[in-house]
């Protein structure tokens, strides 16, 4: 277990027991992408839920997306 794993576990919980349609969560997040269009715009690094580190192919800026498991959306956290 690494330090980070108790809070990340409580914010999956959070998400996932508010899991919003894509219309809710690009009103709350802004841009919102399906497992399709993160695989077309970003090389996925590495995961740790609820977050991914991944860069953008058309730019190589890395970036930190969050997600939620159902139904699977992602969006922008942060550009590192």
């Amino acid at each position: 277990m690494d330090e980070t794993e108790g809070i990340r576990r409580v914010m999956v919980a959070e998400i996932n027991r508010e899991s919003d349609d894509r219309i809710r969560l690009t009103k709350k997040y802004g841009e919102v992408f399906d497992t399709d269009e993160v695989g077309k715009r970003f090389s996925i690094e590495s995961f740790m839920a609820p977050f991914v580190y991944a860069t953008e192919k058309s730019t190589g800026k890395k970036c930190l997306l969050m997600f939620q498991d159902t139904p699977r959306f992602y969006w922008f956290d942060s550009y590192a």
